[in-house]
C-alpha cells in the first residue's frame, strides 16, 4: 500500500529530538504567517491569500506554518468585515471595540490553527461549525456565573511531574502543554502548564509514582496533546510507561490526527502497537466537516493494526446543537470504524460560556439520536464533575420520572370524589382475592 502524500518526507523528519509546541517562543511561524509582536487584531488587515489546496508537508511543518492570529484567520476565509454568530452586526459596541474584545480573548488564549483543519472551512461565512471552534469571539470577555478557570478540579488532583489522580484505577499524564489547535471552548486554557514542568520532559517523577501505586492499571496521555511530542520523545514516554509491571492499558487522548492528519506516522503506529500494553486511540471531533479523506486515512493506519479509535465530542452552542448534525457525525464515526464513546456537557471554563447548551436540550437530542441509530452508535452524554471519581451520565432521574408519573396519576384521578374509608370498612368491602387459573405443564 502507497503511503499518503506528504507521508515519506513525514516519517524521516520525525525522527528529529525537538519537542513542538504552540508557544510562539517555541516554534517558528511559517513565512506567510505574522511574526509574534508584528501587527495585531487592531492593525493593519492581512490581505487574503488564495490557496486552491494545502501544500502536503510534514506534521512538524504544519505545525510551525499554522495561523496565530485572528486577523489573519479572517483574512484567509474572507471574512474582513466583523460580525457576531449569526451574521448579525454588533448591537452595543462598535467595529474597534469588538475587535479590542477579540484582542484581549488572543491575549489571554492565542489563536492556533493548522492550515489543514482551515481547508475543511466554508469560505465567507462567520458561522462555519469549524471556525466557530477557534475564531475568538467578544463573548469571551463576557462574565458568566458559575464559568471558573478551573472547571474540573485538575489543580487540587495534581501530582507529581504533571500527573492527575482523579479516575479510580487510572492515572492521567499532562505529557506536554502544547496542542494543535486552540479549540476557543478548551477547559485547560488556563492550565498552569510552566508550573509542572510539561514543556521540559519531566515525567520521571510521574513514571516513578505510577510505579509506587500498584492499583494503577491504565494511564491516560493528555495534555496539551501527547502527540505534539515528536516519534522518538514519545516512544521513550510509552516504553518508559509499559515497563511498569501492573499498568495493562495505555490510553492516548488526541486531536492532532483531525487537525494535522499526517502526524500518523509509520514510526508513530509501530511505537503504539508494538509494545505490551492494551492501547486505546480518543480523539476528539465535534462536527462531521471534520472527518474528510486525509483523516479517515491516518486513522484507518491505527484501526488496521489493532488499535481501537473512539470519539470524544462536545455539545457545543452553533456547532453540533442539533440532531442531524449529531446522526451524521455518528455514522461517519462507525462507517469508519470508530466508536462515538462520549459527548460531553461543555466544561464550564471561563471564556466559554457562549458555547454552552442546556442539559435539557442535550438529553432531548440524544433521544432523537437513539431513534435514528443502532445503539453502539450513540455515545453516552456525561458530564464532568470537579472532585468526583468518574464521569457523570446525564440522564432523567428517577426522582424525575417518579415525580412526572405521580403528576400524571394525580391529572387523571382529580375529578374522580374520593371517600375516607377505615381500615375495617376496607376489610369488608375489598373483594376476596380469586384463585388463579391452574398452571400448564411444560410441554415436552
Amino acid at each position: 500500500m502507497s503511503q499518503p502524500i506528504g507521508q515519506k518526507q513525514n516519517d524521516t523528519l520525525a525522527k528529529r529530538g525537538e519537542i513542538l509546541a504552540t508557544d510562539v517562543r517555541l516554534v517558528p511561524t511559517g513565512p506567510e504567517a505574522k511574526r509574534p509582536g508584528e501587527g495585531s487584531d487592531t492593525g493593519p488587515a492581512v490581505e487574503p491569500v488564495v490557496e486552491p489546496a494545502v501544500e502536503p508537508v510534514d506534521w512538524q511543518t504544519a505545525m510551525r506554518r499554522a495561523i496565530r492570529s485572528g486577523a489573519e484567520l479572517r483574512a484567509r476565509l474572507g471574512l474582513e468585515r466583523y460580525e457576531t454568530p449569526g451574521g448579525s452586526e454588533p448591537h452595543d459596541r462598535d467595529v474597534h471595540d469588538a475587535r479590542n474584545d477579540r484582542s484581549a480573548g488572543e491575549r489571554a488564549f492565542p489563536t492556533f490553527v493548522p492550515l489543514e483543519f482551515l481547508a475543511r472551512m466554508r469560505p465567507g461565512d462567520p458561522d462555519d461549525p469549524l471556525l466557530r471552534q477557534v475564531m475568538a469571539t467578544p463573548e469571551e470577555s463576557a462574565d458568566a456565573a458559575g464559568f471558573v478557570s478551573d472547571p474540573v478540579g485538575d489543580r487540587d488532583a495534581l501530582g507529581a511531574g504533571g500527573l492527575l489522580h482523579k479516575y479510580a484505577g487510572r492515572s492521567l499524564l499532562i505529557s506536554t502543554g502544547a496542542c494543535g489547535v486552540h479549540c476557543r471552548y478548551c477547559f485547560r486554557r488556563e492550565f498552569p502548564y510552566r508550573e509542572v514542568g510539561s514543556r521540559d520532559r519531566r515525567w520521571r517523577a510521574a513514571i516513578d509514582e505510577i510505579a509506587r501505586r500498584p492499583e494503577i492499571e491504565e494511564v491516560l496521555l493528555s495534555g496539551g496533546d501527547p502527540l505534539t511530542l515528536v516519534d522518538d520523545v514519545f516512544a521513550e514516554l510509552v516504553e518508559a510507561i509499559a515497563t511498569i509491571g501492573h499498568v495493562r492499558r495505555l490510553r492516548v487522548h488526541t486531536r492532532m490526527p483531525v487537525v494535522i492528519p499526517q502526524r500518523v506516522t509509520s514510526r508513530l503506529v509501530d511505537v503504539l502497537a508494538g509494545n505490551r500494553l492494551a492501547v486505546w486511540f480518543v480523539i476528539h471531533v465535534n462536527h462531521p466537516n471534520e472527518l474528510d479523506a486525509s483523516v479517515m486515512d491516518s486513522l484507518s493506519r491505527l484501526i488496521d493494526r489493532g488499535i481501537p479509535v473512539l470519539n470524544q465530542a462536545v455539545l457545543l452552542r452553533g456547532v453540533n446543537d442539533d440532531v442531524e448534525t449529531l446522526i451524521a457525525l455518528s455514522r461517519r464515526l462507525i462507517d469508519h470504524r470508530i466508536t462515538p464513546y462520549y459527548l460531553h456537557q461543555l466544561d464550564r471554563v471561563r471564556g466559554a460560556a457562549h458555547f454552552e447548551v442546556s442539559e435539557r436540550e442535550g438529553l432531548r437530542l440524544v433521544r432523537a439520536m437513539r431513534e435514528a441509530l443502532p445503539g453502539y452508535a450513540v455515545p453516552k452524554y456525561v458530564r464532568e464533575t470537579a472532585g468526583e471519581r468518574s464521569k457523570s451520565p446525564i440522564e432523567q432521574s428517577t426522582t424525575e420520572q417518579s415525580t412526572t408519573e405521580q403528576s400524571t396519576t394525580e391529572q387523571s384521578t382529580a375529578a374522580l370524589p374520593t371517600t375516607e374509608v377505615s381500615p375495617a370498612e376496607q376489610c369488608l368491602t375489598e373483594p376476596p382475592s380469586r384463585p388463579g387459573p391452574p398452571r400448564r405443564p411444560p410441554a415436552n
